[in-house]
């Protein structure tokens, strides 16, 4: 593990300082004051706006119900709903930013973390089991020093705990798959129904490109495919999906392989589920959602006809939200299509069953609602 920053602060005139942790990347705050159950809402909101966190020494639950008054504050402003005179790619930026000034004023509240993983605050829930499951391999080096965090990251990583411990279920699949902390869950289950519908080229073999929870892999295996290749790059995506198939007793027909993109070889079916949104990740998890550049779309297009047998079908889940904001037109996506020497063999498409298509406060509303999903089904083009 590369070595922590360090937080540092003043505490009854006497100097302190402790490893500093972020999984979304923020740097340690170079102002940081000591609060505690008499810290006032609004007192507390105008420090973590002026860019001055807080270190927390009071009651545990005091400190989430903090939390969520500052976050009632962040959220004042009434909901307006789209600006119909505003372009959809300016209204996404704009969105996107205040998204991360949100979450940056928010993630000024922090929770000392000891030695061991253990929070000394009155009613502290224990987290080590969590600490240990989103951390990994890290987990022992990390727990040997105290080490600050967002109070906010940290409801996250309990949050993400408890759905790896339950498990989210999925129709398409029959069954529940338990996604880790930072691998993004397949809670929007569309784009599965998709895949579980669409006619099988063959049963023989498949890559799926992006492993992510290893659902796709799963489904495909439960219809039948003998032998699927996933791949991801994510250290926690390659565990993820290795235990959710070894929970699902399907580790023997699935091979779970670090790379980039495609695994060695040809398969007659070639599956890939990108992130759908050009633009840049603010956060480990949001990588499935935001690719700059579309590059994975990009790279899977590009790579795809060399990873094909003879009359085999690649498929690509996308959705077309990112051609509704005005990020990528389906005239680059065709145009990717045949500079990659394919041609469309036919599609299929749904619609998003998410709340947030029927929310007209939304201030993307209108590509929300105009929003479908499509499997491409590609071949080689001249096969």
């Amino acid at each position: 593990m590369s070595e922590q920053p360090q937080l540092h602060w003043t505490e009854g005139d006497t100097p302190h300082g402790a490893a500093w942790r972020s999984e979304n990347g923020q740097p340690a705050p170079r102002r940081v004051v000591v609060a505690d159950d008499t810290m006032t809402a609004d007192a507390a909101w105008r420090l973590a706006c002026e860019g001055t966190a807080l270190l927390w020494r009071g009651d545990y639950h005091n400190a989430r119900q903090l939390l969520q008054a500052m976050a009632r504050r962040a959220d004042r402003r009434p909901k307006k709903g789209a600006d119909k005179a505003r372009p959809l790619a300016e209204s996404f930026h704009l969105h996107r930013m205040a998204q991360a000034q949100r979450a940056r004023t928010l993630g000024m509240l922090l929770i000392p973390v000891e030695e061991g993983g253990h929070i000394a605050l009155r009613r502290a829930p224990e987290v080590r089991e969590a600490l240990a499951e989103a951390f990994g391999d890290e987990h022992a080096v990390l727990l040997k020093a105290p080490f600050v965090f967002a109070l906010r990251e940290l409801l996250g990583l309990i949050g993400a705990h408890e759905w790896r411990r339950k498990g989210v279920m999925v129709p398409a699949l029959g069954d529940r798959i338990h996604p880790w902390y930072g691998v993004f869950s397949p809670i929007r289950g569309e784009y599965l129904d998709l895949i579980a519908r669409a006619p099988l080229p063959s049963t023989a073999r498949a890559f799926d490109i992006g492993a992510g929870t290893g659902v796709i892999a799963a489904l495909l295996a439960r219809r039948g495919v003998q032998q699927v290749v996933a791949t991801d790059l994510s250290p926690r995506a390659l565990g993820c999906a290795r235990d959710n198939l070894a929970r699902l007793g399907l580790d023997a027909r699935v091979e779970v392989t670090e790379a980039d993109l495609f695994p060695p070889g040809r398969a007659p079916l070639v599956v890939c589920n990108p992130p759908w949104v050009p633009a840049k990740p603010t956060a480990a998890v949001e990588q499935a959602v935001y690719d700059p550049d579309s590059r994975m779309l990009r790279g899977f297009l590009s790579g795809l006809a060399a990873h094909l047998e003879e009359g085999g079908e690649g498929w690509l889940i996308l959705s077309d939200l990112a051609e509704h904001l005005g990020l990528r037109s389906r005239d680059e996506l065709l145009g990717w299509i045949e500079a990659a020497g394919l041609k469309v063999l036919g599609r299929d498409d749904i619609r998003p069953r998410h709340g947030k298509a029927a929310d007209e406060t939304d201030p993307l509303y209108k590509a929300r609602a105009a929003e479908i999903t499509s499997l491409w089904r590609l071949g080689v083009r001249g096969a």
